[in-house]
């Protein structure tokens, strides 16, 4: 595994939504849905699925640039590399906890199991 397959790992993401983060971590100022889709040969759409599931993993942030003359546009941004780490972190320290409640439990259940049957 590459430290990136964290990504699809922890949150789920799609090799897409790998490819547009790493062409968001790439580019050197944010980027728009038009250029991400531009960049990575997608549709507007389908890389804007991919982006909100960035969005949503919080890999990415969004921000809104609003026009002078009235109206607006996003752009997105990969998020702080340590922020991400340290999310990355948190989850895998809640699943481990959380695996060894599971196991715990596991063997009290069977252990009264075999302390019942051997009573017999």
């Amino acid at each position: 595994m590459e430290c990136e397959g964290l990504l699809e790992c922890f949150h789920g993401l799609k090799p897409l939504d790998r490819q547009c983060f790493t062409t968001l971590v790439e580019s050197d100022e944010p980027m728009t849905i038009d250029a991400v889709a531009e960049a990575v040969d997608r549709e507007r759409s389908t890389a804007y699925r991919s982006v909100q599931r960035l969005l949503k993993s919080g890999c990415i942030t969004k921000e809104q640039v609003n026009y002078d003359e009235g109206g607006y546009y996003h752009v997105y941004s990969p998020t702080d590399p340590k922020q991400v780490a340290d999310d990355m972190q948190r989850m895998l320290n809640d699943w481990y906890a959380k695996m060894g409640q599971l196991i715990r439990e596991f063997e009290e259940k069977h252990d009264r199991s075999e302390s019942a049957q051997a009573s017999r």
